[in-house]
């Protein structure tokens, strides 16, 4: 004789792994709503900018999240305007994950091969752009 679980609890169970890491995800959140990022050190600094005094794609971005969770929507696209794509896909397969293991279809993002280079290119030139000399888009 088998034990069974009703359904529910059953997705329940399935589910701990995206809900566990949408739980990691808004503790840091909290964090940093609390701990604000402006403050120079605050956080540590960026590895790469420290050694060689580029900033990365995601330099600002915990500014952003930080602007975000102040209601400051605007600021957070003046301290990393990737934040938000970023977000949008990282939400997408955050949703898509928790679909299949708790068995509801989500539509998977495109994997049209041009469209991934363009956004590689595009990230590319986003980090080119902030780290020329006055460049606004600097964090």
């Amino acid at each position: 004789m088998t034990a069974t679980t009703s359904p529910a609890r059953w997705s329940l169970r399935a589910a701990a792994g995206p809900l566990a890491t949408a739980a990691a995800v808004g503790a840091t959140a909290l964090a940093l709503h609390l701990r604000d990022p402006h403050q120079q050190g605050s956080w540590g600094v960026c590895p790469l900018y420290a050694v060689t005094g580029l900033y990365c794609p995601g330099c600002g971005g915990l500014r952003a999240i930080n602007d975000i969770t102040n209601g400051a929507f605007g600021a957070a696209l003046g301290s990393n305007a990737l934040v938000y794509p970023a977000a949008a896909i990282v939400v997408w397969l955050w949703i898509g994950w928790l679909g299949r293991k708790v068995g509801f279809r989500v539509p998977s993002l495109p994997t049209n091969t041009y469209l991934w280079v363009t956004v590689g290119v595009l990230i590319a030139v986003w980090t080119v752009a902030r780290n020329l000399p006055g460049s606004p888009l600097a964090p």
